[in-house]
C-alpha cells in the first residue's frame, strides 16, 4: 500500500511532511508535511491530494496550527478538522495522536453547517486524549510567568496537554463511557497535582472536582455521535487498499526532536510519527511529500537564519500567502525571510522526503531579483549543514541573488509556460534540495497547480 503525501506526482508518499499527498492518480497510503517551520502553504496541498483519497487522517498536533483552504465555499482555516471535510466520499479520522479540543471540533463543525458544507464523515478515534480547560489556562500562566523568556505560544493548552499524556494523567476519550466512578476517582488524583501548581506556582484559584467531571461529561455527549475504534477502521482499511492520506501539522524545524528547540511544538511533526499517531504499519508508508515554501516565514519566537526585516519583510508579507501572511491560528503577523535552502534541505531529509511540494511561488512576482539562502556562515567559516540550536544562533546567512520574472504566473498550467527566470529559481532551488520538485502551487485556489 502506499501514502499519499503533499505532493503529487503519481508516487508513493513516504513520509509526512505536510500530511498532504498532492498527485494525480495515486493508490494507497500518502502522508505530508512542512519542511521548514510550517506556514508552507499545507492546507492548499492537503486539500487537493484529499480529493483523491478515501480517507484522511489527522494524526498530530492540535488546534495551535491551522490549515487554509480556499475553496467553492469561501476561506477556511481547519485546526482540528482533517482537510477532507470539503468531499463527502471521505471518511475523515481524527487519530489517536491528536491533541483533541471538543471546543474547537464543535465550532468547526458548526462554521462548516453555517456555509453551506454537506455534512462530512467524521471519526474521532477512542483513543485520542482531550484538550482540558485547565490546559489552555496553564498555557497562558506560562507564558505570563515567563514574560520576556517566553516561548511565543498560541496558548491553546498544546505543551500542558502533552506533558500530561506523556506523565499519563491525561484523559483519553473512551475513559468518558466508562464507569463513572473511576472516572471520577481520576479527577481527583489529577486535580490534586493540577491545584497544588495553580496554588504555589502562579497563585490561582483551584479547579473543584465537580466542575471537571461536568465538563467531560459535555464533552462525552458532543463526542457520542462520532467516536470509534479507529485503528480497526483504519487496519481494514489499508488491506482493502483504500486510499489513504495522512495529516498532520507545522513542519520538521518545529519538531519536539529535530527542530530549533526549545522553540518547537510539543509533538513530532515528522512523518514517522503519522505511523504511530494514525495507528498504520509504518512499512505502508511507501512516498513522503514535503512542503516546501518558495520564501520563509514563521510565527513565534525562535531561529530564523534568513529573516528579513523592515520595509523589505512588510512588502513580503502583505504580497505573500492568501491574503498576507498572518497566522491562521493566532493572526499574529508571520516573520519574513528569503527561501533558506540550508534549512530546506535539512527539513526534507529530516521528513525523508521523495518528493517536495513548492508552494506560493507566484508571490515573488513583483521582485526584480530574488535572493536565497545557500549557506549559512558560522565562526567565519561557510558552512552547508543544518546546525543544532546553540550553534544556529550564531549562524549568518550566505546568499545568492536569481533575476526575477517580473508578470503574473497564477493563470499558467503547464510547467513549460512558465517564464524561463521563474524555472531556473524552481531548478535552482530543487538541485539544492536534492529532491525532486513535483508540483508547483502558483496561487492560492484549488486549480492553481502545475504538475511536473
Amino acid at each position: 500500500m502506499k501514502f499519499r503525501s503533499s505532493l503529487f506526482k503519481g508516487l508513493r508518499v513516504k513520509g509526512r511532511a505536510l500530511a498532504v499527498s498532492k498527485g494525480r492518480a495515486f493508490g494507497g497510503i500518502f502522508k505530508g508535511k512542512g519542511a521548514n517551520w510550517g506556514d508552507e502553504g499545507k492546507g492548499k496541498i492537503t486539500d487537493v491530494l484529499a480529493a483523491q483519497s478515501d480517507i484522511v487522517i489527522r494524526f498530530q498536533g492540535g488546534s495551535n496550527a491551522g490549515h487554509t483552504i480556499v475553496n467553492n465555499y469561501g476561506k477556511f482555516a481547519l485546526h482540528q478538522l482533517p482537510s477532507g471535510v470539503f468531499h463527502s466520499h471521505i471518511t475523515n479520522i481524527i487519530g489517536n495522536g491528536i491533541a483533541l479540543s471538543v471546543e474547537n471540533f464543535v465550532k468547526e463543525m458548526s462554521e462548516l453547517e453555517k456555509r453551506g458544507v454537506p455534512k462530512p464523515n467524521i471519526l474521532i478515534s477512542d483513543r485520542a486524549q482531550i484538550v482540558m480547560p485547565y490546559h489552555i489556562a496553564f498555557d497562558c500562566y506560562e507564558e505570563e510567568r515567563l514574560g520576556k523568556n517566553s516561548f511565543g505560544s498560541t496558548k491553546s493548552g498544546i505543551a500542558p496537554f502533552y506533558s500530561d499524556k506523556y506523565s499519563k494523567i491525561g484523559f483519553q476519550v473512551n475513559e468518558l463511557y466508562d464507569d463513572v466512578d473511576t472516572l471520577k476517582e481520576k479527577i481527583k488524583r489529577v486535580l490534586e497535582i493540577k491545584n497544588a501548581t495553580l496554588k504555589n506556582l502562579y497563585n490561582k484559584e483551584p479547579v473543584s472536582e465537580q466542575e471537571i467531571f461536568d465538563k467531560l461529561m459535555e464533552y462525552k455527549e458532543l463526542l457520542a455521535p462520532y467516536v470509534a475504534d479507529t485503528f480497526s477502521y483504519t487496519y481494514e482499511a489499508v488491506k482493502a487498499g483504500k486510499n489513504i492520506l495522512l495529516e498532520g501539522q507545522l513542519g520538521a524545524l518545529k519538531d519536539t526532536d529535530f527542530g530549533i528547540y526549545p522553540m518547537v511544538t510539543s509533538s513530532n511533526t515528522i512523518a514517522g510519527y503519522g505511523a504511530v499517531g494514525a495507528g498504520i504499519p509504518p512499512y505502508e508508508i511507501k512516498e513522503i511529500v514535503t512542503v516546501v515554501k518558495a520564501y520563509s516565514s514563521a510565527v513565534g519566537a525562535g531561529e530564523f537564519v534568513s529573516e528579513i526585516f523592515g520595509d523589505e519583510a512588510d512588502e513580503l508579507r502583505r504580497r505573500g500567502g492568501d491574503g498576507g501572511e498572518y497566522g491562521a491560528t493566532t493572526g499574529r503577523p508571520r516573520r519574513m525571510g528569503w527561501l533558506d535552502l540550508v534549512a530546506t534541505r535539512y527539513g526534507c531529509r529530516v521528513q525523508g522526503a521523495t518528493q517536495v511540494a513548492f508552494t506560493v511561488l507566484d508571490v515573488l512576482g513583483y521582485l526584480d531579483e530574488i535572493p536565497v539562502c545557500v549557506a549559512y556562515e558560522l565562526d567565519g567559516e561557510r558552512i552547508d549543514y543544518f546546525p543544532s540550536t546553540t550553534k544556529l544562533k550564531r549562524a549568518k546567512p550566505i546568499l545568492e541573488t536569481l533575476p526575477g520574472w517580473k508578470c503574473d504566473i497564477s493563470h499558467i498550467k503547464k510547467y513549460e509556460d512558465l517564464p524561463e527566470n521563474c524555472r531556473n529559481y524552481i531548478e535552482f532551488a530543487e538541485k539544492h534540495i536534492g529532491v525532486p520538485i513535483t508540483i508547483v502551487s502558483n496561487g492560492a485556489k484549488r486549480e492553481n497547480i502545475i504538475y511536473r
